[in-house]
């Protein structure tokens, strides 16, 4: 393209240009007298050979100017290698993962992949790190090659000191967005309280955080001793931590990126002192990123018990749960089942269920059938869970008696039937 384009222009000169200067130079030949006294100014003849002259020049520059955009936009069009040459639509094709194969190499688990490395990064702890092709230009190539990436971060074993004490850790997880994650997190963490565990509620949803309100602790602060950063309790029985408690107004956006939600979510975890749990519930943001790897490498040594994962019954929600089934299965975290959320609609009057959102695809019993995961328990969608929700109550303070509070019951004892140990 390059060689065309300063073809193009060469010729428009050569055409154009060329055979005029010669021809306008033949005429002043064939004009000039010795004899006759010197003109002032031009002649109709002479201004005539100059505005072609003009033309001509003004029609090469612009071919110029087009040929060079041409060239600049079909170079910014194709691939380029690092040492500036082109890249074929094969050499593409070659590197390019199929669909088949996927386009994440699954090998390398999610943990030991930094978040600015490619995709085709060996792993830190390969014996590759840093030396192998697909390095090349990660930032990180340095670090890995000297062989530093692959010692292990000191917060991990921060964080096993810290919660030695806390019998049963379990996150709970949604693919999906407003399937009411925090809102099972809040009454689960209430039922565990209620059967007289010591309970703690650890609230990792940095950017919407409602946490706070959901167990009536609006208002509060967080206290720091020479034993870190102390929990803010709801009774004797149940503690919280929340960045909501950091917020000097509640409408404040919390607009951060990836690295210090990471930091956040350390000192979360190796600063809190929470003293002896029998159960620390961790809600998390939903899907799969920052927050999620963050919390499974620093609990990497601190024998998780696993995954809660709450969903709906239409399949625009059981969709995203099954990608965070296999997020689950690629980062080695056990998953203790799955809660299908407003499950039908509870009548307050005749108390009969409607199927509000209808399972088109069988819903979660079906999808964990298919996935072979736990189906923990099906809870009605029911208007006072919103209420005790906004009032920060549990559900049984409201309604004890409702077909929620039971089967947010027979939630509790499942997943403490797994995670006895």
């Amino acid at each position: 393209l390059k060689s065309a384009a300063i073809a193009c222009s060469v010729c428009v000169c050569v055409c154009c240009v060329l055979p005029l200067v010669c021809c306008n130079l033949g005429l002043c030949w064939l004009r000039s007298d010795a004899t006759s006294p010197p003109r002032r100014g031009m002649c109709a003849m002479d201004r005539g050979r100059f505005a072609q002259g003009v033309l001509c020049g003004a029609i090469s520059a612009g071919a110029v100017v087009v040929a060079a955009e041409w060239f600049k936009r079909a170079r910014s069009a194709t691939p380029q290698c690092a040492n500036g040459s082109s890249v074929r639509s094969a050499d593409v094709a070659e590197a390019a993962p199929s669909a088949e194969k996927g386009s994440v190499d699954t090998s390398v688990p999610l943990q030991e992949r930094p978040e600015n490395a490619p995709e085709s990064c060996p792993g830190v702890r390969s014996e590759a790190a840093g030396k192998a092709s697909s390095c090349a230009g990660c930032p990180n190539q340095k670090l890995c090659a000297s062989g530093e990436a692959k010692k292990p971060d000191p917060a991990v074993a921060n964080v096993k000191d810290r919660l030695k004490d806390v019998k049963r850790k379990i996150l709970v997880l949604s693919g999906k967005g407003g399937v009411g994650k925090s809102t099972v997190s809040a009454q689960l963490s209430f039922g565990f309280a209620a059967r007289g565990m010591d309970a703690g509620l650890l609230d990792v949803d940095i950017c919407g955080p409602s946490v706070p309100r959901m167990l009536g602790l609006v208002g509060q602060d967080v206290h720091q001793s020479s034993d870190g950063w102390s929990p803010v309790y709801v009774d004797d029985k149940l503690s919280v931590m929340s960045i909501g408690f950091m917020l000097p107004n509640q409408d404040d956006a919390i607009i951060w990126r990836g690295p210090r939600k990471n930091g956040l979510i350390k000192q979360f975890l190796t600063d809190v002192n929470w003293g002896p749990l029998d159960s620390l519930i961790i809600d998390t943001p939903p899907g799969t990123s920052d927050e999620h790897l963050s919390i499974v490498t620093y609990l990497g040594d601190s024998n998780i018990d696993g995954a809660v994962i709450v969903t709906t019954p239409q399949e625009v929600s059981l969709m995203d749960v099954r990608k965070e089934i296999n997020f689950c299965r690629k980062v080695g975290l056990p998953i203790i089942g799955v809660v299908e959320n407003m499950s039908g609609f509870v009548c307050p009057n005749c108390n009969c269920e409607e199927k509000i959102f209808a399972p088109s695809s069988g819903g979660a019993e079906e999808m964990c059938a298919k996935m072979n995961v736990p189906l923990l328990g099906k809870i009605p969608l029911d208007g006072r869970v919103a209420r005790a929700g906004d009032a920060g109550v549990p559900l049984t303070q409201l309604s004890p008696d409702s077909k929620v509070a039971k089967a947010i019951d027979a939630v509790i004892t499942k997943i403490l039937k797994q995670t006895d140990r």
